[in-house]
């Protein structure tokens, strides 16, 4: 008999139903035929089972692949974040020095302003003291000189006859 069998459950099915059958007839090529068909449908059973458990196996590999990847690239950035905060707190650290650096610059600037004010002031005031000494100075002389013409005027009027 060459008829075509049906694989997977309806085939193991049929092939005990002709290995029955044949058991009743003694039809020993139907029973062989039975058993060859429950068998090739058990391999099928098998082989889609196999093929079934395979399939599985590759998605989770191919999960585990894309988990890996994620991670990779989850890592990847998360080092990128890290190295741009790094970055960034650098371009703080040195805006914040040059500000510091600014600031002293500045207070240098002025405490040497206020430096040269002071002796501009001192300066000024020595020379008003100068000033004032020497207008002193000058009083002093102007006083005296009248004081000795008019000892002179004097002395000439007691003794007239002593003309110099």
């Amino acid at each position: 008999m060459t008829e075509r069998t049906s694989g997977g459950l309806v085939g193991k099915l049929a092939g005990r139903l002709k290995e029955a059958t044949a058991s009743l007839t003694g039809n020993e090529d139907l029973a062989r035929e039975g058993r060859l068909q429950q068998a090739q449908s058990e391999a099928e059973l098998e082989a889609g089972r196999a093929a079934q458990e395979a399939r599985r196996r590759e998605d989770e590999a191919e999960l585990e692949r894309e988990r890996t990847e994620v991670e990779l690239e989850r890592e990847r950035l998360q080092n990128e974040v890290v190295e741009q905060e790094r970055e960034l707190q650098a371009q703080r650290d040195r805006e914040a020095a040059e500000r510091r650096a600014q600031a002293e610059e500045q207070e240098a600037k002025a405490q040497a302003e206020r430096e040269r004010a002071a002796r501009e002031a001192a300066a000024q005031s020595a020379e008003q003291r100068a000033e004032t000494e020497r207008l002193e100075a000058t009083r002093e002389e102007i006083r005296l000189e009248r004081e000795a013409r008019r000892a002179e005027a004097k002395a000439d009027a007691i003794d007239p006859e002593e003309e110099r």
